[in-house]
């Protein structure tokens, strides 16, 4: 059973309190109303995680049709004026989908999908495609704090041309001195390819966890310095270290390279499990009035 606890909210609603009732006598939800909900303060950057959810619903083996319903909702501006904006009309499994392919950087998201994977009767994966599914969040998620980092380093006073010696920086604290060429050296890993495409979940984590420790220590120290950032990232990268040898992890330069994350990506497109739902969680916006085995 879920505690107030574990239900997103914003203010005094929580997400069970936006819940409306169609014609079809169907729970859904508004995603104007679920956007503020979800962290986002832009309709059009929502708009792309519902427009991906559609896609993932489709790719589920569900109808998008029976979760997501276009629809108007009016806004009262100034003096009264009443004006419709762009609205959709959602069900359950379409608000988990949403927070399932949201901006996993945003907390609310993260609270989301914690609320909806146990809302959401889902296949049980097998454990090779549960391992390649958080191995594929892991590099996306590092992709964004990468970005995130090179914000925060360029806010500090790094010039575009020493990018390289900044995130080399990092490497070479987490990695005992050694720098990115070096690394892929060591490894076997061609030069061509993105070091970060061939790490394991817990090399990964490891380095998601030293960007996002060096973004916030620059933030918080406001460094304005080139150098000192540089010399701010190399000594995280130490600490992160440090802390993987106090409870005897694998140093990251003796984790074996793992296989090109393209290939991950390809064998989870290739064996996409259908969602099981329940018959009414299946009608969706239709309530109980689709037979979920004939209607695909």
């Amino acid at each position: 059973m879920m505690t107030s606890k574990n239900i997103p909210t914003i203010g005094d609603q929580s997400f069970e309190d936006l819940k409306q009732t169609n014609e079809h006598d169907a729970e859904y939800w508004s995603a104007r109303d679920l956007q503020p909900l979800l962290g986002y303060s832009q309709w059009r950057r929502f708009e792309d995680a519902v427009s991906r959810a559609i896609t993932s619903c489709e790719q589920t083996g569900n109808n998008p049709e029976h979760h997501f319903a276009g629809a108007g909702k009016p806004i009262i501006g100034g003096k009264g004026a009443v004006q419709t904006v762009d609205d959709y009309q959602l069900s359950r499994f379409a608000c988990y989908l949403i927070a399932q392919n949201g901006d996993p950087r945003k907390p609310e998201i993260a609270q989301a999908q914690k609320y909806f994977a146990i809302q959401t009767r889902k296949q049980e994966l097998s454990e090779q495609l549960a391992a390649d599914q958080e191995r594929l969040d892991l590099r996306k998620q590092t992709s964004e704090e990468f970005k995130s980092l090179s914000g925060a380093a360029r806010q500090a006073g790094v010039q575009d041309k020493m990018f390289g010696m900044f995130h080399d920086a990092g490497y070479k604290g987490l990695y005992g001195g050694i720098g990115g060429d070096a690394i892929k050296t060591k490894k076997n890993i061609p030069v061509n390819e993105q070091l970060l495409d061939r790490m394991n979940a817990t090399e990964l984590a490891a380095n998601q966890f030293r960007m996002t420790q060096t973004r916030d220590k620059l933030a918080r120290e406001r460094t304005n310095n080139q150098q000192q950032a540089i010399q701010t990232h190399e000594a995280v990268g130490k600490e992160v270290r440090a802390a993987i040898a106090r409870i005897g992890g694998t140093p990251p330069e003796q984790i074996p390279p793992a296989e090109h994350i393209k290939e991950v990506e390809k064998r989870i497109k290739n064996a996409v499990p259908k969602m099981e739902l329940e018959e009414k969680d299946a009608g969706g916006l239709l309530g109980g009035k689709v037979n979920p085995s004939t209607d695909n």
